[in-house]
């Protein structure tokens, strides 16, 4: 299928749920061709994504879905592979999947190192490797990668030792991205939420824990997911041209100081 049919294809990462799910209901329109991406590990995953992707489709955007583990060897490149097989163009990169695992130090191991550095910043850069000359050729090239306020937050009574590490070397990442490929006119930025409420999974419903995520943020709330999409697809416009390399905090005030 030629690009002609469209005015951006956007890859966004991690869309069954939460933060990708939104920006992906959020930026579906007419001219808009969505590649939504999941780990797919089972079948209600598949089935939250084909959901997403139901309803980005009511609203005129184009949608096909692709599955894969990122933190496996060749799943990043096989989703940009995917996205130009049936799009035949790629303009927009949103790399969103990931995760947060609360880890000491003390208790971290190898393996979770390992895995939280493959399923973040080696497949960041996997994806945009893959994908650098199509977005090369863009005129809408956009890269946008989602961190965590705890790169940047670091308290005893909640450590998230992997996670940490490997969104501070995404964030690292982003940056080299920005410097290498701003003379094509490609921007590549960072947003790094704070506490963020979930729509799935057992600490959707923990009420008390939201109860003090919301105490220790300055604005006295958490996030929705809506709220970091809105910033994503910001940065994605042509308003956001000249913002690259940047690492934008959206998180209430949580790391003030």
């Amino acid at each position: 299928m030629s690009d002609a049919s469209f005015d951006r294809v956007v890859l966004v990462t991690g869309a069954g749920s939460g933060i990708g799910a939104a920006l992906a209901r959020r930026i579906a329109t007419p001219r808009v061709a969505l590649m939504l991406h999941a780990r797919g590990a089972d079948t209600a995953s598949r089935e939250r994504l084909e959901q997403v992707a139901a309803t980005c489709a009511s609203s005129g955007a184009m949608c096909s879905t692709v599955y894969g583990d990122l933190a496996e060897r060749g799943a990043p490149e096989h989703a940009v592979h995917q996205t130009l097989a049936q799009f035949g163009a790629l303009d927009q990169i949103v790399a969103n999947a990931g995760h947060a695992q609360r880890q000491s130090l003390g208790s971290l191991d190898v393996e979770s190192l390992t895995e939280s550095f493959a399923a973040m910043p080696a497949a960041f850069a996997a994806l945009v490797k893959r994908a650098a000359s199509a977005l090369e050729t863009s005129k809408r090239a956009r890269v946008v990668a989602v961190s965590s306020f705890v790169a940047h937050r670091y308290r005893a009574d909640s450590p998230f030792a992997a996670t940490a590490a490997a969104k501070a070397a995404l964030e690292s990442l982003v940056k080299t991205a920005a410097a290498e490929l701003a003379p094509h006119g490609v921007t590549v930025n960072c947003v790094a939420p704070g506490y963020t409420r979930k729509d799935r999974g057992p600490s959707a419903n923990n009420a008390a824990a939201w109860t003090r995520a919301a105490e220790a943020t300055p604005l006295g709330q958490i996030a929705e997911p809506n709220d970091i999409a809105a910033l994503i697809a910001f940065l994605l416009s042509d308003e956001a041209r000249h913002i690259t390399g940047q690492v934008i905090h959206i998180d209430g005030g949580l790391t003030l100081g």
